[in-house]
């Protein structure tokens, strides 16, 4: 009984994860942000904005595989975004070869504006949950991805 239970439940949380995805990879989702944070950015260029200010410095090839796109696509990016002054290149302190991306100011400034609208958006997705609930959700989520992310492939 217990093994068909969590059969059941691996399931439904399956399903909610490919629902959640669906809706977190849909283009509509990336520009209802930019738009709501008042910025102009490709949406393209969004996620590895975000990314690189979350992670920087960061190499283009982790980038890349955290984003699930083409190294030399994320490369040539990761370039406009240099040009664009939002992130800067630079040698990676251990290994000169590897190259890393940085935020800059000016993409600091960036992001903090998207931090603003998903916070926006975020309270209006969980303005009517009780806190203990959202409080749950954080730790079991934080908990999940810890354990996902763990040493276990293969």
């Amino acid at each position: 009984m217990h093994n068909a239970h969590i059969s059941a439940q691996l399931a439904v949380l399956h399903a909610a994860l490919l629902d959640i995805m669906a809706v977190m990879n849909r283009p509509q989702r990336d520009d209802l942000m930019i738009r709501e944070a008042g910025i102009r950015l490709d949406r393209a260029l969004f996620p590895l904005l975000v990314l690189i200010g979350r992670l920087g410095p960061i190499g283009v090839v982790e980038l890349a595989d955290r984003v699930g796109r083409d190294y030399t696509t994320v490369s040539r990016q990761v370039t406009k975004l240099d040009e664009l002054g939002l992130v800067a290149r630079r040698a990676n302190a251990a290994d000169r070869r590897v190259r890393e991306a940085v935020v800059t100011m000016a993409g600091r400034a960036m992001t903090d504006r998207l931090d603003a609208a998903r916070e926006r958006i975020g309270r209006g997705i969980f303005g009517s949950w009780e806190s203990g609930e959202l409080d749950e959700l954080v730790r079991l989520m934080r908990k999940f991805a810890d354990a996902i992310s763990g040493p276990s492939e293969g």
